[in-house]
């Protein structure tokens, strides 16, 4: 922990104090949270940023939308575009965000939508006139004006809420007693050969409650980049020059991936809307180069970068083990819920 953090330390007790008399009202009725008739699962974390919240909606996508009409709600971070927007042919990162836009590219049978005032989001999806069978909310642990069917709640191998501090000391949001409202906590980015024992230890760190299943994922690659209607395997560039670009929180897996030196890496803030000064710089760097970004990036790049040199690597979570218990704790969920009341 830097001088500076430290010295925040005041405010840190301040915030935590804060939130917790928030929480303490919305348990006790007070500030009043709103249920729905149709399952809600939320995906979140307690700290800001960095837990693998996309690719875990991307699963829950995979897993259900075969059955089910599903939707996913947004808060559309750093978009250029206010109030409810439902995803369509015309919209892009910029007016829904890098994530949302994501799911909207990939997955062309569900709903997608924004909107920061997640109770209104759910309103508007509810009076469509093809309704949502199931709503992912994504990042929404802490918005308690919607009261979710189930919580997921993500934390970090490297960077567990139990060894973290409250903003702005440490990366908390709350305290780390929210974590007592998830049905699952599920530890992302871990190494794929994590130990039973190391497990065990992780449990406990964690104090996981008697009703909540814990699993643990890692990042999982499947060894192509990817362009505009084009795909290589990673084992064919592993000599060529390339630029490696990254805008999201914890970059280090990303750059450490392609494991060669020649490449130059350049990392921006997460959710980085990229100016034509950042882009003149990548194109000066990569000249008639690679440019490989995440897929997150791949969104707000791809129109400013020319499209024969600009690739994507995408990311899959995958469970070290358990991933049948899991499949069956949602789909049971949502095939009994007839609503989060």
């Amino acid at each position: 922990m830097n001088l500076l953090r430290k010295l925040l330390f005041p405010f840190a007790v301040l915030y935590g104090l804060v939130t917790c008399i928030r929480n303490f009202l919305f348990d006790k009725g007070v500030l009043k949270s709103y249920s729905f008739e149709l399952p809600i699962i939320a995906v979140g974390n307690l700290s800001v940023g960095g837990t693998g919240k996309t690719p875990q909606i991307e699963y829950l996508i995979r897993l259900l939308s075969d059955k089910y009409k599903i939707a996913t709600l947004s808060r559309g971070y750093k978009r250029q575009s206010k109030g409810f927007i439902l995803a369509e042919a015309t919209s892009n990162a910029e007016t829904l965000g890098d994530e949302p836009f994501q799911f909207y590219q990939k997955f062309p049978s569900i709903q997608v939508a924004v909107d920061a005032d997640r109770k209104n989001g759910i309103e508007q999806l509810l009076s469509l006139s093809i309704k949502p069978e199931v709503i992912l909310l994504d990042d929404a642990f802490q918005h308690r004006k919607v009261k979710a069917g189930f919580y997921i709640l993500l934390t970090s191998y490297g960077d567990l809420y139990s060894d973290d501090c409250m903003l702005p000391t440490g990366n908390l949001r709350e305290s780390q007693s929210g974590a007592a409202r998830a049905n699952v906590i599920m530890v992302t980015k871990c190494p794929h050969n994590l130990s039973f024992e190391e497990q065990d230890d992780i449990k406990k760190r964690l104090k996981v409650g008697k009703n909540q299943e814990l699993y643990f994922t890692f990042i999982a690659y499947d060894g192509y980049i990817y362009g505009e209607n084009l795909k290589i395997k990673g084992n064919e560039i592993q000599d060529a020059a390339k630029v490696l670009v990254a805008g999201i929180a914890k970059p280090e897996p990303f750059f450490a991936y392609f494991k060669d030196t020649n490449e130059v890496c350049l990392s921006f803030p997460d959710h980085h809307n990229f100016t034509d000064k950042d882009i003149l710089e990548i194109k000066k760097l990569a000249q008639n180069n690679m440019i490989i970004t995440t897929e997150k990036d791949y969104m707000r790049l791809k129109g400013s970068l020319p499209s024969g040199q600009l690739f994507y690597l995408p990311i899959k979570s995958t469970f070290i083990f358990g991933s049948e218990n899991f499949d069956k704790t949602i789909t049971d969920y949502v095939g009994t819920s007839t609503g989060n009341r």
